[in-house]
């Protein structure tokens, strides 16, 4: 394989990395939604394009063996596609976690009363926004990307932390709340987990660049 030819293989690389960082940002999205809308065909619909995600980790993987083993990549190149290898598997996680999301909406729309958490709706935000940022420092290889997005996590943390006192604060007042209360810490608990993977992510991202782990560095 030429080198020119290889380039534009990693090129197609990271283009099917953002396609399924986008797939992963559309699944919260609209898993989110569900809890809005109580669109059970929505739902079903999230959960059904988990496949497709889980498939498109697969093509990715074997994208990124076939580079490595045709090419047989110097120690920068190997980081990039390692790392490639490396970040398919949160965003896959994501994928499961939208889904799993989806589900507990469906719970939720079956049950009377109850009114989401204020914050969420910036927990979903903060979530997507994480993903695509950690993807896109990935493809533009930017260190400085990838720290924004390990520094937005602290945030979301905070936001959980916040969300789980307000739930905490509607079971204590209503104890026929509880049920729904911990649906709904389940959920968040998802959303904090999809952002950890996005740090995971940007982690990878300047693995790649500077061949680095999270505890080897001081962000």
């Amino acid at each position: 394989m030429t080198r020119n030819r290889y380039e534009q293989e990693l090129e197609a690389l990271n283009l099917d990395l953002i396609r399924m960082g986008a797939m992963t940002e559309q699944a919260i999205e609209q898993a989110m939604q569900v809890l809005d809308t109580c669109d059970i065909e929505l739902a079903y619909k999230v959960i059904e394009a988990d496949d497709a995600v889980d498939q498109m980790a697969r093509q990715i993987e074997t994208r990124s063996m076939k580079l490595i083993m045709k090419q047989q990549p110097v120690a920068g190149d190997l980081r990039i596609i390692s790392a490639a290898l490396k970040m398919i598997t949160d965003l896959e996680r994501i994928g499961d976690q939208a889904a799993d999301i989806a589900e507990i909406a469906v719970m939720l729309c079956k049950k009377p009363g109850g009114q989401k958490p204020g914050h969420i709706k910036e927990m979903e935000k903060q979530a997507v926004d994480m993903v695509r940022a950690a993807v896109d420092s990935y493809v533009k290889m930017s260190a400085e990307a990838a720290g924004r997005v390990i520094q937005m996590d602290t945030a979301q943390d905070e936001l959980f932390n916040t969300v789980k006192q307000e739930l905490m604060e509607l079971a204590y007042g209503d104890r026929n709340a509880i049920d729904y209360v911990v649906d709904f810490l389940l959920i968040i608990k998802y959303l904090e987990r999809i952002s950890d993977h996005a740090e995971n992510i940007a982690d990878w991202t300047l693995f790649a660049i500077d061949g680095t782990h999270k505890n080897e560095r001081i962000l």
